[in-house]
């Protein structure tokens, strides 16, 4: 199992077409500084999470898990780009969504329908 720590992190909404079920996948990013730059990565589509203290576990259907600090929820510069192409594509019609940041992620049913 593959696990990623990222330093800032946001869960999108996404359906694909209308009349479909939404899936939600975790969109993470991490702050390379001057010499490494800035990257970004989406996980698989989440299955399911966990909370240990200040952490939420998103697992994936790959199985990876990614560890998101709770006080870290947001877009950088580069995850906000990432985004903005994500709500712009065709394939989408427009239904790509950050969920807030107060959402109750053991509320949701992870399961695609």
């Amino acid at each position: 199992m593959n696990e990623h720590n990222p330093d800032n992190w946001v869960v999108l909404k996404i359906k694909e077409g209308k009349g479909t079920f939404p899936y939600y996948k975790v969109l993470a990013g991490w702050s390379g500084g001057y010499t490494q730059g800035d990257s970004w990565r989406m996980n698989s589509g989440i299955t399911s999470v966990e909370k240990q203290a200040y952490l939420y576990g998103f697992y994936g259907w790959s199985g990876s898990v990614y560890w998101c600090h709770q006080s870290s929820y947001g877009l950088t510069f580069d995850t906000a780009g990432v985004y903005n192409r994500l709500r712009e594509n065709q394939q989408f019609k427009g239904q790509v969504f950050m969920m807030p940041e107060d959402t109750n992620w053991f509320d949701i049913d992870w399961r695609v329908k």
